[in-house]
Order: C-alpha cells, then structure tokens, then sequence
C-alpha cells in the first residue's frame, strides 16, 4: 500500500495588497456604492460591467511605460514557455511576454471601457452615459492607502462636447455628498485651456505640463518653493514674475474668473478656457443649485496627461485625506481603438477614501451595518414550528428577520443577537402561541412587551 506523507497545514494568509472586508465592513462599503449608484441613475446613467481579464493588447501602451509595468499579467494555460526559444530570455522582457502571456488584469475602468464603445458604437444611444463600479489591479507596492485590488467608481458620458455634461457632474457631486450628510466639502474646477493659457501669459508657451507640476504643490510646499522649483525647471525670472498674479488669486469663484480673464486677455485658448468655465456656472446657476461648494482653482492641474476641458476635484474639509473625487473632459477617449474625436467627461469616486472621511467624522447612520431586524428565538419544537409563519409574514412585510437554528440556550440566543447587533428579539413561547400575543424585547432599551403581530410589524416600521 502507497504511504503519503502528511504535510502540516500551512497558516492562510492574503495576498499583499489585497484585503477582506467583513460583514461590517461591507455593509458601510455598500451603503455608499448604493448611495453613489441612485444618483447616477437619477441621472439617467446606465450600468455597465466589463471582464476583470482583457487582452493586453487592449491594456498595453495605455498608461506609458509605468502602466506597463504594473500591469498583472497572466500566464497563458498548460506549457506557457512552449514558444519561448532560448535566444529570447537574453532579448529580454519584451521579447518573451507576448509568447508567455496574452491577457491581464484590468488596470482601471476607463480603457475597458473605451474598448467597449469602441466595439458597440452602433448599438449604443449616443451620447452614451453609463457608471461602473468594479475592482481594479496594479501590481503596485502595497503600502498604506495603496493596494493591489482595490474598486474604482466610475461615470462618464461620451459623444458629446456639451458644457451641461459638466454642471450636472457638478450636481451629481453635491447630491451624493448631501446624501452621505457630508456638509462640508468643497468641488474644485479649473479648465486645461486655462492652464494652456497661463503658460501662454507668462512667456513660457507649451511648458504648461512642468509648469504644472509645480503650482500644483502651491498648498504643500509655498509660493516661495514653487517657484524656486520653476527656476531649477530652467523658466525664466521674467516668466515667474509674470506669474505672480495667479498667487494672489482669492476664493471668490466670480473674482478669479474676472481676474484670470483680464490677465489671460492675450491668450485666446486661456479667454475659450474662461468662457467654458462661465458657461458651466450659468448653467449651475440655472439648475437652482442653493449654495453651490464651488471653487475656481487655476493651480488645479490633475490629469494633464489626457484631460483637455475641464478639471475637477472634491477635498473634504477639515479631514486630513486626499482628494474624495476627481474628473474631467477627454477629447479622444475611444482613438487608440480605432474611433478617433470622440469626446467626452467624467467622474471617480474614490470609495476608500469616503469611507475614512464618513469614518472619522462619524457620519455612518446607525443601521448602515445592521441586517436583521428582529431574531425569533427557539426554544423548542413547538416553537420553532409557531415561528415559521411568522417568519414569512415578517419577511413579507419587508422586515430583515432570521430565527435561532436550534434551541439553544437563551443566553446564547440573546448573544447572538447582541453580537450581530440586531436590535429586536421576539419570544414564541408556549403561552405567546396560546394568546397569539408575543413577547417584543427592545435590545437597546431593555423595554419588552406583548404585542400582537401586526402590531409587532407596525413598531419596527415606524
């Protein structure tokens, strides 16, 4: 007879930067994504859901070298190196992947998603407007904040130049964070024609991109600093002179735009830049929005790399934590696949982050991680069988309710329930059976009384 050594049970483990998320935990996750995904269809944007695996041909070349690397490739099935011949591993990476691997991991959501308009472009409605909510992977090093798998939240509405696309992601943004009762935030807009337009104005054309990358630190690191960083950048003393009026910019949101509009005079892109942003105030305005959040920050400069229109932003105040949501306009979304010059814009939300934010602030409502309603507890056949229909009609009335699987005893049951933070126990005893009243005990209170179960239903209603 064969003898098979015994290995002993490795400890499980999860992969780096990757995480759980227990009942908990996902209950508040939902709560948000729910929150998030009403408005968007309040908005009229349809759902849409693309492969965790696409081709890399799809996915390479997308996010620049970088990107590149940090995309999680997958082997190709059964004898991956049968292709590989033995003069490749000296050529190097790039010679042995395309015979090694054919598909990955999705980096984000948005080339998915080109891919996807792309390949559907006579089926869809246009302008096209749809949301998805789905994980994400980057072979990234995990770190705090920074994970391997992680989900993005995404809206976009493409075929379409229109200005309203814009203030109604400016609506959208302050309906979810009043729905989440986050009072204090602040939605940030600039437009990349103005950014365009300030290089123009200060006698660095084309330099907006370096440019950028330093006033985008004015916040963390000073006026000074910045513009020590502009001069080893190799811009001109005069060029930094010339920039001292966007340091000087206040929060009034109609003074910068006057301000920026006398200053960018000589710039057309910077003066169509300027007109974009009026445009979509007007239509805010027109929306009726009561005490919009809105800040016009032309040092506000994400996504240079393929925005093009305008930018935003959102900070909750008084947290300390990164941007809660950021977007902006693309003019060539779908061109890498084949359909060029359509436009388009956008909006993440960045769910961990609001989940920190509402966390911190302590802005959770009470049953966001609570399921069941009411446990029925068992004590006994007799009673189990009493508390069937009762069971149904609970559920029938749209009450989260569960009963104790065993007649265990009532300590546990009441345990159990403490545990789960159900806030209602209802008691089928002999004598309940008997008056077809049955005995309600608050959890949270310590009140209990009989009721009938109507009655029963009716208070956990209210």
């Amino acid at each position: 007879m064969a003898q098979f050594e015994l290995k002993p049970m490795s400890k499980p483990s999860l992969a780096r930067g990757t995480r759980d998320f227990g009942p908990e935990i996902m209950a508040k996750r939902t709560y948000i994504l729910d929150t998030i995904k009403s408005v968007f269809k309040k908005f009229g944007f349809l759902p849409l859901e693309t492969p965790a695996i696409e081709n890399l041909s799809v996915l390479m070349g997308k996010y620049g070298d970088e990107g590149d690397q940090l995309l999680f490739k997958i082997l190709n099935s059964g004898d991956f190196l049968k292709k590989v011949k033995p003069g490749d591993l000296e050529e190097g990476t790039k010679t042995v992947l395309p015979k090694v691997a054919e598909k990955g991991l999705r980096y984000d959501l948005t080339v998915p998603f080109a891919r996807f308009v792309a390949m559907n472009r006579h089926d869809l409605a246009m302008p096209f407007k749809r949301f998805q909510v789905q994980p994400v992977w980057r072979a990234d090093r995990p770190q705090r904040g920074r994970y391997r798998e992680f989900y993005q939240c995404d809206a976009d509405v493409v075929g379409t130049d229109s200005l309203l696309c814009e203030a109604e992601i400016i609506l959208m943004l302050h309906e979810v964070f009043g729905a989440l009762q986050l009072k204090d935030f602040t939605v940030k807009m600039n437009n990349r024609k103005v950014l365009t337009g300030i290089a123009e104005a200060i006698g660095a054309p084309g330099r907006e991109s370096e440019l950028c990358v330093a006033i985008d630190k004015l916040d963390k690191i000073g006026k000074e600093k910045v513009e020590a960083e502009l001069s080893d950048r190799g811009f001109e003393n005069s060029s930094i002179a010339n920039l001292q009026t966007l340091f000087s910019l206040t929060d009034d949101i109609h003074e910068t735009v006057a301000t920026l509009k006398d200053w960018l005079k000589d710039s057309e892109i910077g003066q169509k830049g300027i007109e974009e942003i009026e445009e979509v105030l007007e239509l805010v305005n027109g929306f009726g929005l009561e005490n919009p959040k809105l800040m016009f920050d032309a040092t506000l400069a994400r996504g240079l790399s393929y925005y093009t229109g305008a930018i935003f932003e959102v900070k909750a105040n008084g947290v300390q934590i990164g941007s809660i949501s950021g977007g902006g306009r693309y003019d060539n979304l779908t061109g890498a696949f084949g359909l060029p010059d359509v436009s388009g814009v956008g909006i993440s939300f960045g769910v961990d982050r609001i989940y920190d934010v509402l966390d911190e602030l302590n802005l959770f409502p009470e049953d966001a991680s609570q399921s069941t309603r009411i446990l029925l507890i068992n004590f006994d056949s007799e009673s189990q069988k009493a508390c069937l229909p009762i069971l149904s009609k609970l559920r029938s009335a749209g009450i989260a309710s569960e009963l104790y699987p065993t007649d265990a005893k009532l300590k546990k049951q009441f345990d159990y329930a403490n545990k789960k933070g159900i806030p209602f126990v209802l008691v089928v005893g002999s004598e309940e059976i008997k008056m077809q009243k049955y005995s309600l005990k608050n959890m949270a209170t310590g009140d209990q009384n009989h009721y009938t179960l109507d009655e029963i239903i009716q208070q956990i209603n209210a």
